[in-house]
């Protein structure tokens, strides 16, 4: 896939404008999925997944090609997710919407074939509650945890990304753990 997209860019930085869209094509979904976790905000994060595209068209002549472009984009939406919590106030979480069915594919889930409908609902609201107190992590914490733990990124991608020391991303992986146990706890 890289040497797809690295293809790709060359094409557009010749000015081959519609190559792009065979890179946003590729990265679109996993692009909104990160968004969606951090912000929980489904407008929220089609709003900058979109915004993080036009950032990486605009900017892509500065993209170093001997690294990899995913982590170039991820860290772009990424810091965009960043800023964009920082601009809200803590009470919005509470109106943020949360993850319902179409939501359960970010965790692994059982087969549901065997689960009873009970068991099926039972899931899907600790999976809700999951993501709620993940929302009310302290963005430094909940960026970590939805980039380790949902969209399983190793911990050098997520160091590059955010642009941190790696012991940085392993302490604060290890601090939002925690915190996130305290929340779960108080169940």
């Amino acid at each position: 896939m890289d040497a797809l997209v690295n293809k790709r860019i060359k094409q557009v930085l010749k000015g081959d404008q519609n190559a792009f869209s065979d890179i946003v094509n590729l990265y679109q979904h996993k692009l909104y999925q990160i968004c969606y976790r951090m912000l929980g905000n489904k407008q929220e994060a089609e709003d900058i997944a979109q915004e993080a595209f036009v950032r990486a068209y605009i900017n892509l002549h500065t993209f170093d090609q001997k690294r990899k472009f995913s982590t170039w984009l991820y860290r772009i939406a990424t810091n965009l997710c960043i800023d964009r919590l920082r601009k809200k106030q803590t009470d919005d979480y509470l109106d943020a919407d949360v993850a319902g069915t179409d939501g359960l594919d970010m965790y692994s889930h059982i087969a549901s074939d065997e689960q009873l409908p009970e068991e099926q609902a039972l899931q899907m609201e600790l999976q809700d509650r999951i993501q709620y107190e993940i929302s009310r992590l302290p963005d430094k914490y909940r960026t970590v945890i939805v980039l380790r733990y949902i969209e399983e990124l190793s911990l050098q991608e997520i160091s590059e990304i955010l642009d941190m020391p790696l012991g940085t991303v392993k302490t604060r992986i290890h601090r939002g753990r925690e915190a996130l146990r305290k929340q779960l706890n108080k169940l």
